[in-house]
């Protein structure tokens, strides 16, 4: 299987183009070769390549950066995966798209499932559901992944802010009204992988029978507070992190209202995974058990 790979210097397409190589032949596409800004450079990429399978994780995801740039995330994260989709589709080819829990407007207290009305509340989650929408509409076959919080080692990111700042600050305030599921990016990339693997076999039949939208997290919840308390309760830092060097003295929770942003974010965006346990017999582990090994 040939698979063009965008997005490889964001934290899932990193991850992406390491374990894809299991299940198949990786071409990697940067965006000086395939600007998604840029409709011409996606079809001209896409038809240079003519790969089996696109996997798309690019997206504009500065959240408060979009609301003032809210052209440039449209056509990242709206348009492109439609043109995507549209090539994929003259090929013959399949795609698979990530998307996020903000299309949710965080209203519920029970986890949100594939069928539940999304209506987002910033730009960002907006123009994320423009592109789910614009790839279900062209009729290719497809698989959306709806994640949330996601971390790791590389790239910018929750994890790497904490550890960071704890060197830097003796006081730090978190979130603690917003609840939701911190997902380790390695995560995302290996059940993708496992995903493609069931359906080499028969791609086309896979895709008619199983393709559609999943939500793809971690289980259990926190609130980013919980998330930080978890991280600075470990005693294992990467290689240079010792404890004598963190200034941290204090972690406090704060209100949404007391750390004002750009875009409003939903106050709860769990995930319900049952669709993808059934369908792929696949089960998310824990949030908690995640980090430990993330943090080893």
């Amino acid at each position: 299987m040939k698979i063009l790979l965008t997005g490889t210097t964001g934290q899932v397409g990193w991850e992406l183009q390491r374990t894809l190589m299991t299940v198949g032949e990786v071409i990697a596409v940067g965006r000086n070769q395939m600007d998604l800004a840029q409709p011409d450079t996606i079809c001209q990429t896409i038809r240079e390549i003519k790969p089996d399978l696109i996997v798309n994780p690019a997206a504009y995801t500065a959240v408060d950066q979009a609301e003032s740039q809210p052209d440039l995330a449209i056509a990242i994260n709206g348009v492109a995966p439609g043109v995507m989709a549209e090539e994929a589709k003259r090929l013959g080819a399949a795609m698979i798209h990530y998307s996020t829990d903000y299309v949710f407007d965080g209203t519920k207290n029970t986890p949100y499932t594939e069928n539940d009305q999304p209506n987002p509340q910033n730009v960002y989650g907006k123009t994320k559901l423009a592109g789910e929408e614009a790839i279900a509409s062209v009729g290719v076959d497809h698989l959306i992944f709806r994640t949330s919080w996601v971390y790791g080692l590389y790239g910018k990111n929750f994890l790497l802010t904490m550890q960071r700042l704890a060197k830097e600050r003796e006081e730090i305030r978190v979130v603690d009204d917003q609840i939701g599921a911190p997902t380790w990016s390695r995560m995302i990339a290996e059940t993708t992988s496992q995903i493609i693997s069931q359906a080499l076999p028969n791609p086309s039949d896979f895709f008619a029978h199983q393709g559609g939208l999943y939500h793809l997290s971690a289980s259990g919840k926190t609130s980013w507070y919980g998330f930080a308390k978890a991280i600075f309760a470990k005693d294992i830092f990467e290689p240079d992190f010792q404890q004598s060097q963190r200034k941290l003295q204090r972690l406090i929770a704060i209100t949404s209202q007391e750390y004002p942003t750009a875009a409003s974010r939903p106050a709860y965006s769990l995930l319900d995974h049952q669709k993808l346990a059934h369908n792929f017999k696949l089960v998310m582990p824990n949030w908690e058990r995640i980090l430990e090994l993330v943090l080893a």
